[in-house]
Order: structure tokens, then sequence, then C-alpha cells
């Protein structure tokens, strides 16, 4: 027992290691410039060595700026969900059919970003319509820093294009919503046995899907929330553990978003805010433009993006974060 202590403590202690190392080696950084610019600037005095003080000294000074800001981010406030695995939830909207195709089109393209990450993606529920597109999907995504790359991503997703099941060549407007939420952990969440309610009942799917003859699909009904989390895998067992997974991540992102309303009244002007209910991008395939409307970010490269090339709009999203972030730590 004592070496599975030693363990997990080992474990803390590298996660914990792992996490402060680039602010060590930053504010490092930042020491041993200054210390060179105070040592040049102490050689101006020095007839001798004033010329070659000269030829450092403005190298030197230009690197200070960059080196501040790189110290000012490495100090913000880390989010600690962002070393999380993530649960992808995507739904159609507006749009009928297509909503639900467009809605695979993005499940596709998160799974193709997992790909690339070298993350893992698991399906845990998923619910087709009789075209191929998606009524309900929840998936889970496990790696280094998924919260973290994905957080950005919660918001209402919106397409433009000639539907396949378009004769007269009309463009299209449909929508999905996409809801990223940081995993729980048993810690962060105490479920009441007698605040849920579980159901079981046989499973059913279009197209055959999860269809057996056992009744383990298992339904769990949170009654304080009325969140209703359900899984149709093969094994009841499983469905209890994945739906109370599912359960207890709902209610954290609750919580999570409380207190962020309480923290901060204008959250929604800002990016990254969480309210699923914001129009946050367009997707032109006429065009083959896609559109962040949270940064006015336009990049005519759809092909790709749709394909789960990704890094380019993220990396935009944390830049801007981290900006608001920085303002309001000076301001």
């Amino acid at each position: 027992m004592s070496e599975g202590l030693a363990g997990d403590e080992f474990a803390d202690v590298a996660r914990e290691y792992a996490e402060l190392r680039p602010l060590v080696e930053t504010v490092t950084t930042y020491q041993a410039l200054t210390r060179d610019i105070d040592e040049a600037e102490a050689m101006l005095r020095d007839p001798e060595m004033r010329e070659l003080a000269e030829a450092e000294l403005p190298e030197l000074r230009n690197k200070l700026p960059g080196l501040e800001k790189a110290v000012q981010l490495a100090l913000l406030p880390k989010d600690s969900a962002d070393a999380r695995p993530a649960l992808l939830e995507i739904r159609p909207g507006t749009g009928g059919d297509e909503a639900g195709l467009f809605a695979a089109d993005l499940l596709r393209m998160y799974q193709r970003y997992t790909e690339a990450c070298g993350w893992k993606f698991e399906i845990l529920e998923q619910s087709l319509s009789e075209l191929g597109g998606i009524k309900e999907v929840t998936a889970r995504i496990s790696g280094d820093n998924v919260f973290a790359r994905l957080k950005y991503e919660s918001g209402v997703h919106r397409v433009q294009r000639v539907p396949e099941t378009e004769s007269g060549g009309r463009i299209h407007t449909s929508a999905a919503t996409v809801a990223v939420l940081p995993e729980a952990q048993d810690v962060d969440i105490q479920i009441n046995p007698n605040d849920i309610r579980i159901d079981t009942m046989r499973a059913s799917g279009s197209g055959g899907q999860h269809v057996n003859t056992t009744d383990s699909a298992v339904r769990i009904t949170h009654i304080p929330s009325g969140i209703v989390v359900t899984s149709s895998e093969k094994s009841q067992h499983r469905n209890r553990e994945i739906a109370m997974g599912v359960l207890k991540t709902r209610l954290y992102d609750m919580e999570r978003q409380r207190v962020d309303d309480e923290r901060s009244a204008d959250r929604k002007n800002q990016v990254g805010s969480g309210d699923r209910s914001e129009r946050i991008r367009t997707y032109n395939f006429p065009q083959g433009r896609m559109t962040d409307h949270r940064i006015n970010l336009t990049l005519y490269a759809l092909d790709k993006i749709i394909q789960g090339d990704l890094d380019e709009i993220i990396d935009a999203l944390i830049q801007e974060a981290q900006v608001t972030a920085l303002a309001e730590m000076n301001g």
C-alpha cells in the first residue's frame, strides 16, 4: 500500500514539476539577460570596454520586451482543468437533415485533429439519422493538454453550402452546437445516491446500431439538475460507468460555469466564455472560407480545416485569450 502512495505522490510531483519547468526556465533566461544588460552598462564606464558594450547593448535591450512578456504569460493563472481529458458533445441545430450531416462532418474533423495530436478518441454514445447524419454524439478525448487546446471550440458552428439533398443548387445555412467539457475527477463531484434515478432499457439505434436482446442500456437521471445521461454499450456495468462519468462531467461543468459567471460579469465578451448559444464560427464552402467571429479571423483554407487542420485557429484563439488575461492582470 505504501508503494502505491509513493507512486501517486511521485506522479503528482512529476506533474507539478512539468507544469513549473517552463516558468522556471523563462524566469532564469530573463534573469540572465538582465544581468548581461547590467554588466554591459557597467562596461560603458570602462574606456577599453566601452566600444564592445555599445555594440552589445542594443541587441540585449531588444530581447528584453519579448522576455518580459514571456514571463508575464508564464505567470498567468492556469486553468486547473487544462491538462484533463475532455468530453466532446455535438448536436445538430437549425437546418434539418443538413444540420445532422454537418454535425457528422464536425465529428470527423475533431477525430482527424485528435489523430494528428496523437490523442485517443473514443465515442461513448452516438445516435445517427437515416441519411448518415448525427442526431447526437458524445466522445471522450484523452492525451496531453486536451482541454487546453479544445476548450475554445464550444459554441454554435454554422455552415453555408449546397446540400447533397438540394437539387436546385441553392446555398443553405445550417448549424450544429459543439460543447467541450473538462472530464470530472472523483474528487470534483460527489453525487448523493438519493439524487439519481437509474433505469435500464433495451438498447436500440438507427441502422442496427447497438441493437441487442438484453436490457443493458442505462439511463441516469439527476433529479436536482434534470440532467439525463444514457449509455447503450453491450455491458450494463460499462454503461453505468460511462453514464456516471458523463453525469459527473456535466455537473462539474455547470459548477465551473457558475463560478466563472460570478467572477466575471463580462465573460460573454471574452474568447472562450463557454456560452454555447454564441455563434462562434462560419464554414462557407462555396468560397472555401472559415471565419471565427470572436477574433475576426478569416482563413481561405476550408478544405484543410474540415480535414482536421485546426492548429492555426486554436493557436490564434489561445493567443487572444492570453492578451485579454494580460490586460486584466496589468489593468
